[in-house]
């Protein structure tokens, strides 16, 4: 990226009322068969026209496709029973009903590139791709086949390597892995979380990002928040590990949060994705909240390597909010580019 201050979304926008209920997470398809699949792709296209219009950088997705950020992925998969559902403790908050591993995990054939080649038609724009982390896949299922989470998140990290591959030949730029469960699980994340990370990635001539955040604005994330005391130091966990590691960048929750802006300073060397908006929140942030968000973090990262983003996916807010806050988010480092320059 030429751009200061690159702008960018992490992950999922809002949907269109026609294509599934707004206002509500993981919500079912509105349209059926040929109707929903031609639905999705006006829908993506509409979002990355409103990333666009906002002023933002790199144009992603907006997860219109996906009804779940992980099981739409899985779906996909053989080796998974979705009619066998088990209970399950998602990282470590909430209880949900999760399909089933009932023999080895294979992927038959591409899941996403048809829809990266749709986005990568609709743009100019550099345009980033995001796919489930291999940790956070296996805590969203029961695992009835391989009885270890290590030996099933080695198996997805190998998928997640094709699937990245298709992705990076159908023209994405920059391939993000969402491993929301880096922030819970830190024995496994030093034993094999960061190295089924880099295996997942491993080859690969397109950007990598690694996405960790606090989750979206539902009560079991904001409960789970409340439990953290007056700072929040998980970071301080994955990333010296991360800054080892060979993934290019970093994407973190920031404002709003009680994420102490120095953590930033393990990461020296990798570029920094700072979320600079809230998303479990319908305030607009102003231009200036933005600016300073992002000041605050220069003194830990070079300012050729700070990019800027929200602090997850925007999926459950009204579309008009998500809007505004994108709006918000380009206005805002336009504000530090020219303090900069």
């Amino acid at each position: 990226m030429n751009t200061l201050l690159p702008t960018t979304i992490v992950g999922s926008l809002p949907k269109p009322i026609w294509l599934s209920e707004p206002e509500k997470l993981w919500s079912p398809w509105k349209l059926h068969d040929e109707e929903l699949r031609d639905g999705k792709l006006d829908a993506q296209s509409l979002a990355a026209h409103e990333q666009s219009r906002a002023g933002l950088d790199i144009i992603s997705d907006g997860e219109q496709t996906r009804q779940h950020f992980v099981t739409t992925f899985i779906e996909h998969l053989d080796g998974v029973d979705f009619d066998r559902r088990e209970t399950v403790r998602i990282r470590d908050r909430y209880d949900a009903s999760v399909p089933t591993v009932v023999r080895a995990v294979t992927r038959e054939k591409p899941v996403f590139a048809a829809d990266a080649a749709h986005l990568r038609a609709a743009t100019d724009q550099p345009i980033k791709w995001a796919l489930p982390g291999p940790m956070t896949m296996i805590d969203t299922l029961y695992d009835a086949h391989y009885q270890s989470r290590e030996k099933l998140a080695w198996e997805f990290a190998t998928i997640l390597n094709q699937e990245a591959k298709d992705l990076e030949a159908a023209g994405v730029d920059i391939i993000q892995f969402d491993e929301p469960a880096f922030n819970v699980f830190f024995d496994e994340l030093k034993d094999w979380g960061v190295a089924a990370l880099e295996r997942a990635a491993e080859g690969l001539s397109a950007k990598t990002a690694v996405h960790i955040c606090y989750g979206y604005g539902i009560k079991a994330n904001t409960d789970w928040k409340a439990t953290l005391g007056a700072e929040w130091r998980q970071y301080e966990e994955s990333f010296p590990l991360l800054q080892q590691s060979s993934i290019d960048i970093v994407s973190l929750e920031s404002h709003n949060s009680r994420v102490p802006v120095e953590v930033i300073e393990l990461l020296r060397g990798k570029t920094v994705m700072l979320g600079a908006i809230d998303v479990a929140s319908d305030t607009i942030e102003t231009p200036e909240d933005v600016a300073t968000t992002l000041r605050s973090a220069l003194p830990y990262v070079d300012k050729d390597k700070l990019w800027t983003s929200g602090n997850c996916g925007m999926a459950p807010l009204a579309r008009g909010v998500a809007r505004d806050k994108m709006i918000a988010l380009a206005e805002g480092a336009e504000i530090l580019r020219a303090e900069l320059s």
